[in-house]
Formats: C-alpha cells, structure tokens, sequence
C-alpha cells in the first residue's frame, strides 16, 4: 500500500521513495504526496527523479494497492526497488487547495445537499439540490468574501465509521459518498463553526489563503438542480 504523506500534511511538496510496482500504467510508490483523482479533485501532476533521470508525471490516479503515477508516453519507467523523488506542480496544487476549501465554504451557506461538484486550478463549482429560487450570485460572493477574510483556521481530524453513520448530518454530498472502509473517516474542520464534514482532499490551513473569490455563473441543470461556479480572484 501506498502511504498518502498528503492526507495528513497538504503542504508537503516532495519526498523520496521507493518504486513498488512499475509498468506501462505508472509507477506505484511505497509513500507519496501526489493526491490521486477522486471526489471531484484532479490528480495532482509533477516529476519523479531516479536513476534514468527527471520524468514528468501527468496525474496520478487510484490503483489497485495504491496510487499509480502515471508517467509520459514513451518514458523509461524506474524498475521495482529503485529510490526516486516526486516533486509536486505546486502551483497547481496549491490552487487545487484553495478551491477545494472555497467549496467548503460554498456549501456551508447554500441550503440544499450537494449533488456533484468539480474542483480546477482557479476555478470550482457544486451542484446543489435547491427547491424554489435560486441564490443570488453578488450576495454569495459577498458573503463568502467575508468569511474568507475572517481567518479561520482549518484542521484535520478522524472519526471511526460508526460515528459518521450516527451522524448523517455531517455528510453533504449526495452524489459522493465520505471516504470509509478503513474503520475511520477523515474530516475537515474549518473555524470553530463554519464547517465540519469528511472529506479526503487537500486544503489550506486558513479561508485567508483562498484569497477573493467571485461567483460566476448560476446554472438551472434541473427541476432542482443549481450549479454554482466560482473563481479565484488573482
């Protein structure tokens, strides 16, 4: 199994390890701070260094025992055993990490379940499930502004599955079901009570590093489906 130094700590940038499994499909570390494809959130890109030189990773997905990096066409792939450094894009994922929390906050104001989101370098958006009128975007943005400038602290911490299952509530996502299976689920926690929910992505540790945002486009994708798009503001 592969260790996920990044569920613990997003601001790791690089770290060494040693290949595990290696083929046309990626390569398999034994420890990685490359977060794989899922729950709406991009696999993160970059470069694994080793002993045939510098390749570039194009993403990094889920696999079977662990995270695969998938490699550029044509590389020569390391060989199992080989030590290696992976370096992540940082300015993507630290983009990844400011709209994936902006979302949180998103969903703390809007009332209604979430039924699909996306995250991007720079811009995001949630599907919500929302009877009646839609939000009206220059107020969200407003508010949402405001509590990105409170500077509220964001923190990890873990519940077992049972507490989750006791808990519904704590569970926005209706099309993505919280990480579980392992006996316990990751949460996020942002302030002391903006936000609370699972969640196995990364993140900043304060609203204050998502910077100005801007609601872009409500979409009507439904009966009662409203698509909410959001920027960073550079």
């Amino acid at each position: 199994m592969t260790e996920e130094l990044f569920r613990e700590e997003s601001y790791l940038k690089s770290c060494t390890a040693k290949v595990l499994a290696s083929g046309p499909d990626g390569v398999m570390l034994d420890r990685t701070v490359f977060y794989p494809t899922g729950g709406g959130q991009p696999g993160d890109s970059g470069t694994l260094t080793g002993p045939g030189g510098t390749l570039a990773i194009n993403e990094a997905v889920k696999g079977e025992g662990g995270i695969l990096h998938k490699l550029e066409e044509g590389a020569a792939i390391p060989a199992v055993g080989d030590d290696v450094e992976v370096t992540l894009d940082w300015d993507r994922r630290y983009k990844h990490m400011r709209i994936h929390t902006a979302l949180h906050l998103l969903c703390s104001v809007v009332d209604g379940g979430v039924t699909g989101g996306q995250i991007g370098a720079g811009k995001g958006r949630l599907d919500f499930d929302i009877p009646g009128e839609r939000p009206e975007k220059e107020a969200l943005t407003e508010q949402l502004n405001q509590i990105i400038a409170g500077d509220h602290g964001i923190s990890i911490s873990w519940i077992t599955d049972d507490e989750l299952a006791a808990n519904p509530d704590l569970v926005r996502t209706m099309s993505v079901k919280p990480p579980m299976g392992s006996g316990k689920v990751r949460m996020i926690r942002i302030g002391d009570d903006v936000d609370f929910q699972p969640c196995g992505g990364t993140h900043v540790r304060s609203t204050a590093e998502i910077g100005s945002i801007q609601i872009g486009k409500i979409e009507n994708k439904g009966k009662q489906n409203r698509r909410i798009n959001l920027t960073l503001v550079e």
